[in-house]
């Protein structure tokens, strides 16, 4: 549908649509026109007089774009005050358009954002080209200190005042959720418990004076995480996307790391070639807690589809499982138990160990894998 409205017409031949093969997350052998065809309350197709066959949208697909204009017009307030405060955690108070508009749909962005909707709102962000670079950025044009406090600091503290302290080290711990059967949680529990009454710096404080690869650099970099997924209308993203903004948001090379460590604040989930990570805490099992308008369109749509693939026999549902049907890295085996696996399904457990990590650092990759080792021979 994202593919039909940006044509002219909304139609478009179907061989033009094995491009978007990875958009759709369709693998070959199945054919785009079968996902089509399973799909008839969307999509219409119809041959030419040289026999080319076209898609179009049926009407109650130009109903839900329309529907989805419409959302995305109310949500437009909330999504310039997230991209602003997106600006704020950065290092020099920009961003290129470019990796912006990869978090066109996680944040509820229009098709037009940059053409048109980046302009909407001069007071907070503008649209900038410096002479001699070639790339056009987003670059805060006024700082808010009201926006400059973290969605945890909200729901803990309640509603914030008006001209709150400027950002600075915060003692908050995050929330945390682990599968209902992991077993060996006592084993570094004491470590949790370190890691959660260490102070950390603010995402929207200056993080240029952190040493690389310290406690203190790290456990920032968690917080700037849980801000940016609590901005996200899924509360996930791509994890692609979010190494592109490690010199911006001062990140760690190894975000991979950061996430698997700190799994009982994030899930990495794999879908296709992909992989995600989610909030925990925004999730009861499956199933997203809050869900905006936007989000419900999106189911909205997803039943409309009849296309579901190969079946696949799943014996055991994951509480943390993908909720569009994906692989995960968090999978339970046959004994009812949690392990690793790689993107085929199978366990890592042994090449995940071999992972180099500080020896004084809290929850190391080590101490989950082995853990978790200790749970299937238990």
């Amino acid at each position: 549908m994202d593919v039909l409205k940006k044509e002219p017409e909304q139609i478009v031949p179907i061989r033009s649509l094995e491009q978007y093969r990875r958009q759709i997350n369709l693998k070959k052998p199945f054919k785009i026109s079968d996902f089509l065809r399973k799909s008839p309350k969307l999509f219409e197709l119809y041959k030419d007089r040289r026999g080319v066959t076209w898609c179009g949208m049926t009407k109650e697909a130009e109903q839900l774009l329309n529907e989805e204009r419409e959302l995305l017009d109310l949500h437009g307030e909330k999504v310039a005050e997230y991209v602003t405060r997106f600006l704020m955690m950065t290092v020099d108070k920009r961003l290129p358009a470019d990796k912006i508009a990869q978090f066109r749909r996680d944040f509820g962005l229009p098709c037009d954002f940059r053409k048109n909707w980046a302009h909407k709102y001069p007071d907070l962000f503008r649209v900038v080209k410096p002479k001699d670079d070639v790339v056009e950025y987003l670059e805060l044009v006024s700082w808010n200190p009201a926006w400059a406090v973290t969605e945890l600091e909200k729901k803990v503290n309640g509603l914030i005042e008006s001209d709150p302290a400027p950002p600075g080290v915060l003692t908050l711990p995050f929330p945390m959720k682990f599968p209902a059967n992991y077993k060996k949680l006592f084993r570094f529990g004491g470590k949790i418990e370190h890691f959660q009454k260490r102070s950390y710096l603010s995402p929207y404080a200056d993080a240029r004076g952190l040493t690389a690869g310290s406690k203190e650099f790290d456990k920032r970099a968690i917080a700037v995480m849980h801000e940016l997924l609590s901005f996200t209308l899924e509360k996930r993203l791509v994890t692609d996307y979010l190494t592109h903004f490690r010199k911006e948001l001062v990140m760690p090379q190894k975000l991979m790391r950061i996430f698997l460590k700190h799994f009982g604040i994030f899930y990495v989930s794999e879908r296709g070639k992909r992989l995600s990570v989610y909030l925990t805490e925004a999730y009861d099992g499956p199933e997203l807690i809050e869900k905006c308008p936007l989000v419900l369109w999106k189911e909205k749509v997803q039943r409309l589809i009849g296309y579901r693939g190969r079946k696949r026999d799943i014996e055991t549902y994951n509480e943390f499982s993908d909720m569009e049907g994906g692989d995960n890295l968090l999978k339970v085996d046959d004994k009812g138990e949690h392990v690793f696996l790689d993107g085929r399904g199978d366990e890592i457990m042994s090449n995940l160990e071999g992972i180099t990590v500080p020896d004084d650092s809290e929850m190391e990759l080590k101490d989950v894998l082995t853990a978790y080792k200790d749970t299937e021979q238990s």
